[in-house]
């Protein structure tokens, strides 16, 4: 509960405690929203401020934005992998692979949701900081966790893109580059890990379509009669097991 209350507070961090409604004020630009009509001060205004509606448009990103900021990438592509490796159509169901990937996104950033709750979120909730403060120090966990997970070569690809030369450390790559940089490299890492789940299943449909046609049986789908031994196999390694210990331990944290 902690963990997930700490990852709330990051998505609000951004957002002024008392900017919803407030009086129209003589040169702030701002958006009519109701009119309040007192009995001996007339009629009173509230707008609300433009910044706060673009942080209430931005908000609806905000959920994509940190999904791509964790492991979840890693994890939701190779679960989806071990699903078409099986065979087994939509078993797991989605609901299912997402859920198994948010906790296991969990417990693999738990440490960096520490890190920035204690840097960025408490100094700001004790007052201790300001706004424009505690966002930095807060996101500084998350980009030391993206850069840790980063091949060189997506890093200088983007450092490229952006127009912008090379770095003299990690430390001094800017966000707008370490995220897409960290994107490509889980999505690279994912899919050797993919490779390496279909190799055994695949050796599987080789050798029952081997037999089926050695015998013969060339009307008999090869799938239906590999898909018991591919979930016996699976099942006696201990899979599930194997491959989320294998997923959690392959990240930098």
């Amino acid at each position: 509960m902690k963990t997930m209350r700490w990852f709330l507070l990051l998505l609000l961090l951004g957002l002024p405690l008392l900017a919803w409604g407030n009086p129209v004020s003589p040169g702030v630009p701002g958006i009519p929203v109701l009119s309040v009509h007192n009995a001996g001060a007339g009629v009173q205004n509230w707008t609300l401020s433009l910044q706060v509606l673009a942080l209430m448009t931005a908000l609806t990103l905000l959920p994509a934005l940190l999904l791509m900021m964790t492991s979840f990438t890693r994890i939701i592509i190779v679960l989806g992998f071990l699903r078409q490796a099986l065979g087994t159509q939509s078993t797991p169901p989605n609901q299912v692979l997402l859920g198994l990937s948010l906790f296991l996104t969990l417990f693999v950033m738990s440490p960096v949701f520490n890190r920035a709750y204690q840097d960025g979120v408490k100094p700001y909730m004790d007052g201790q900081v300001t706004a424009m403060q505690a966002v930095p120090a807060a996101a500084a966990p998350f980009k030391r966790f993206m850069l840790d997970q980063t091949r060189d070569a997506d890093l200088q690809l983007f450092t490229r893109l952006a127009g912008l030369k090379p770095y003299a450390s990690r430390a001094d790559v800017p966000f707008r580059v370490a995220m897409p940089a960290f994107v490509t490299s889980e999505l690279k890492t994912a899919f050797q890990m993919g490779f390496l789940l279909f190799i055994p299943f695949l050796i599987i449909d080789l050798v029952v379509a081997s037999v089926l046609m050695s015998m013969g049986m060339m009307m008999v789908s090869p799938v239906t009669i590999s898909l018991p031994f591919k979930l016996m196999l699976f099942v006696l390694v201990n899979g599930w097991t194997l491959l989320l210990g294998t997923l959690a331990g392959s990240f930098y944290t």
